[in-house]
């Protein structure tokens, strides 16, 4: 097994250097990607998982070729050289903080979370460290980001998800919106993409990294749709740029674990660790 050693510390020539990887969050995205460091990535490895059952976790944990402590979130800086945020959207400044703080990299998929605390942008100028977003549920954020190195006009994204995979988002309690026997599409919401982060915290992150990667979440336009016809977790982009106009779709499978996610967002984690350390990256 490679042996993880801190990017802080010197190392022999007997040694190879690995990156140290924390993930934070243990759940559906969290344990895949744990789960397939676990088994091996050249240049990775996992050092600490963090997770709200600590005990659940070390139980899973016991299923591991090799097994890693379940810590605070406060403490997984202290094991690694990127922490993988994972975890609810109530708990993402209580993790980035330190982990900005400490100078390690931070690897986020709640995106939502991440504009209504923008503050933490400074705060990984200043300690010489990075945010990274991987891109998650969506596709051609490559094509979107070139284009914003030029004029965008418009960014328009259409969400739509089997009931289940909107259930327990705070608008819908606040707008009285009960999708229990729901039989034909209804739209559920129809703004801008930080509205739509804010009131569907757990739902279209999705909609915070492409006003990211674009003209930003307030001017980037967003419906979301409670659809019963549909079995998976979709979105339709339209870009209107004077470099290009084009149109992105992708139909994602819900995670087993928690139907509000893709199954793609934790392979898109991966795939964006696995950049970290690749002699040959793809993709802007």
């Amino acid at each position: 097994m490679v042996k993880c050693i801190m990017s802080t510390m010197t190392t022999s020539k007997s040694e190879q250097k690995s990156l140290c990887v924390a993930i934070a969050g243990f759940g559906a995205v969290g344990g895949v990607v744990a789960r397939r460091l676990d088994l091996g990535i050249d240049g990775l490895t996992l050092t600490a998982v963090s997770a709200r059952d600590r005990q659940r976790a070390e139980d899973r944990m016991a299923d591991f070729r090799d097994p890693v402590p379940v810590l605070p979130l406060e403490e997984l800086p202290k094991v690694a050289d990127v922490v993988v945020e994972c975890a609810p959207a109530a708990v993402f400044a209580q993790l980035a903080q330190p982990v900005l703080s400490a100078g390690k990299t931070l690897m986020s998929i709640t995106v939502g979370a991440l504009l209504e605390n923008w503050h933490l942008v400074a705060l990984a100028t200043t300690h010489g460290t990075r945010i990274i977003v991987p891109t998650g549920a969506l596709l051609g954020l490559d094509a979107v980001q070139a284009a914003s190195e030029g004029h965008i006009e418009s960014v328009r994204m259409v969400t739509r998800k089997p009931p289940a995979g909107l259930a327990g988002a705070p608008y819908l309690s606040e707008q009285g919106i009960d999708l229990t026997g729901l039989d034909q599409p209804l739209k559920v919401f129809d703004g801008n993409a930080r509205d739509g982060v804010r009131h569907f915290p757990a739902n279209v992150n999705v909609a915070a990294v492409l006003g990211l990667a674009g003209i930003g979440a307030d001017r980037t336009q967003l419906e979301i749709w409670a659809d019963p016809t549909v079995t998976r977790n979709t979105h339709h982009v339209v870009v209107d740029a004077d470099s290009a106009r084009f149109e992105l779709k992708i139909e994602n499978i819900p995670s087993l674990g928690n139907p509000r996610t893709g199954k793609i967002v934790a392979l898109s984690i991966i795939a964006a660790l696995r950049k970290l350390v690749a002699p040959v990256c793809i993709g802007t």
